[in-house]
């Protein structure tokens, strides 16, 4: 095996194999994605999970995030023009992930320029009013340099009315100054997102709120969210021997919030009234500074090959929160427009983080072909997080854990695989709901662990079928009863997924899943309040169903179906309150064609085609109103 090999070979080294700049006019999600578990590429976006649900909890704010299979820690999300493609790995699709992490992995494959000249147009819109255009290519600069671009120019107008102007730029580089050496560095910055603050609702008692007007903004004019976002880094590789990877990701992720507020209707009753609270923030900065530096050795003998891994990984992230000014803003009724004179808000003192964790590890990961994979992996974490609260000593948390995953799969045949794996992972928990007494502060570090087993089959040369048990369990969070939002139990979540994905027939490609969840709390004996045995927000069940026509009446005319149904969940911590199943149909097509002899795709969706309205959670008894029926669509263009 030559070092060149393994360079090309890093799913073996379970690494993403580099991604070149695409063109967007290829995009479908349905035709490419591998599972049914989560992908998005472009515009186009499927699956049971996403990088903020996996399994019932989220893998973003669990801080399980990489670039391109190396560890990244966001303040804020990488920007479209940078981005691939983005999957979530979970059970076997996960296998061969070193150091792998309990809530899922979610890993952005990084769009790097080519060495030919291209460049797409994708020009947006939607039935709700909202515009939009990015720009992306690259440019080659000789045999051994690449630079690409990207520009966003959109104005979105969402459901409940708010609107937003936001542009964003991006750069990215790949230099290989010579064999067996790459090195990517990457910005990119969404510049001045101007947003208003959408409605929650919070009724006063044991029912669901009323629905709200669609497209009809309630709050006053002023009460903006406005921010920027910046990522920035660097992605290099050096392969200095034979069967030897050395890999290393360094990134700086920074969330500007220059203004921030909080519209609440609450004590809502089930006429439509209630009252409105206004709740301001203090400019406020988060900053995150991430990474991993790997070497991968790599031993062939003929049908079986052993990588092993040495890995460090740090983070050192600073936030701010706290010092607003709440308002009354006194009785109103549902739908109708505040539109007072803005206040003179007066902010207290900010609180701060700071957390530090350097995690060194080593895994291990084998195949024999036809025969089966075995992994593992051990890691010793040193973590800190120092709070400092206006008026307080600060409070300093130390953990030194130590965290390990194995997996292990047998080829019972050619056609059948089954597998098994456990995993140890210290995840972060996110911060408090907006109506809790202690909003937007940052829970604590928590140790979590899961097994899950499973299956998969090739049923048909092109259909594929994973099967797969889970038991993940980590501390749950909820209300106390003086609205405190604090840990007061675990959850124990076990469930079985599947998916299903292929072609059914030449012109028919089939990607659909489901999750089917138990999940349990158990209460905390020191915990305050009237605790459920049901987590918020978990569902019992959530299926879809994506379709892919390529019609043969008209070349270039393909049309789509999906279907998401989506089970009951309790809405508050004492399970007294519950959103009803809920269910959706989205229909659309696309046009492949030339336009002035280029390559070019005109996207067309209707979602939530029988206009089901409904609410989700944003936290125990906090509701937002999802969307109706809206149409949206795409034209891209490469150049």
């Amino acid at each position: 095996m030559q070092a060149r090999w393994l360079f090309f070979s890093l799913p073996l080294a379970a690494a993403a194999l580099p991604a070149q700049a695409q063109d967007r006019a290829d995009d479908n999600a349905v035709t490419q994605a591998e599972d049914a578990f989560g992908f998005s590429i472009g515009r186009e976006s499927l699956g049971i999970y996403s990088a903020g649900n996996a399994r019932g909890f989220s893998p973003t704010a669990a801080g399980n995030v990489r670039i391109d299979g190396l560890y990244f820690d966001p303040a804020t999300g990488l920007t479209s023009t940078l981005l691939d493609s983005t999957g979530i790995k979970v059970g076997l699709s996960a296998q061969g992930y070193p150091f792998a992490a309990p809530s899922g992995i979610v890993d952005h494959s990084l769009r790097r320029p080519g060495k030919d000249r291209a460049a797409s147009i994708v020009l947006n819109g939607d039935s709700y009013g909202s515009g939009g255009t990015e720009v992306a290519g690259s440019l080659p600069a000789g045999e051994r340099l690449a630079l690409g671009y990207g520009l966003t120019l959109n104005h979105v107008q969402f459901p409940d009315g708010t609107d937003n102007w936001n542009h964003g730029q991006s750069l990215v580089a790949r230099w290989r100054p010579a064999r067996g050496i790459e090195i990517v560095p990457f910005w990119s910055l969404l510049n001045d997102y101007d947003d208003e603050a959408g409605t929650y609702y919070v009724p006063a008692g044991r029912f669901l709120p009323p629905q709200p007007v669609q497209d009809r903004f309630e709050g006053p004019s002023w009460s903006d969210f406005r921010y920027t976002a910046t990522n920035h880094g660097v992605l290099a590789s050096l392969a200095p021997a034979e069967n030897w990877l050395i890999r290393l990701g360094a990134f700086r992720s920074v969330f500007d919030q220059k203004t921030s507020f909080t519209n609440l209707f609450s004590d809502e009753q089930p006429d439509g009234t209630g009252r409105r609270i206004l709740i301001a923030d203090p400019p406020t900065r988060s900053v995150s500074l991430s990474g991993e530096l790997r070497a991968t050795h790599s031993l062939d003998e003929g049908p079986r090959l052993h990588v092993f891994h040495a890995s460090l990984r740090r983070r050192d992230a600073r936030r701010e929160f706290g010092g607003e000014d709440e308002r009354d803003l006194g009785p109103g009724r549902i739908g109708d427009r505040v539109d007072i004179p803005r206040p003179d808000f007066t902010f207290g003192e900010l609180s701060r983080t700071r957390t530090g964790q350097t995690t060194y590890g080593i895994a291990y990961n084998g195949r024999w072909k036809a025969v089966g994979e075995l992994g593992f992996g051990i890691s010793r974490a040193d973590y800190r997080k120092t709070t400092r609260l206006p008026g307080a000593a600060a409070a300093v948390a130390r953990s030194s854990p130590w965290l390990y995953n194995g997996t292990a799969a047998a080829s019972l045949s050619g056609s059948l695989t089954v597998y098994a794996g456990y995993s140890r992972g210290l995840e972060e928990s996110g911060t408090a709901p907006p109506n809790a007494a202690n909003r937007n502060a940052p829970l604590p570090t928590i140790l979590t662990e899961q097994k899950d087993a499973g299956l998969r089959l090739q049923v048909t040369r092109d259909i594929k079928a994973i099967v797969g048990l889970f038991d993940l369990s980590r501390p749950y969070f909820g209300f106390d009863s003086a609205n405190f939002y604090s840990q007061v139990g675990v959850t124990r979540s076990r469930g079985a997924e599947f998916s299903v994905s292929g072609k059914l027939t030449p012109r028919v490609d089939v990607v659909a899943g489901g999750v089917f969840l138990r999940p349990r709390v158990v209460r905390d004996v020191a915990a305050l309040g009237a605790i459920g045995r049901r987590p918020v927000g978990l569902p019992d069940h959530q299926v879809n169903l994506n379709l892919n026509w390529r019609t043969p009446f008209l070349e270039g005319l393909q049309l789509d179906l999906a279907v998401l149904h989506r089970g009951q969940s309790p809405a508050t911590t004492d399970n007294l309150v519950w959103l009803p199943p809920r269910a959706r149909v989205d229909l659309g097509g696309r046009y492949r064609f030339k336009l002035s002899k280029r390559d070019a795709t005109v996207r067309v969706q209707m979602v939530n085609l029988f206009n089901k309205l409904s609410f989700s959670t944003a936290g125990s008894g906090l509701y937002a109103s999802n969307p109706g029926r809206f149409v949206t669509g795409y034209l891209a263009l490469d150049l």
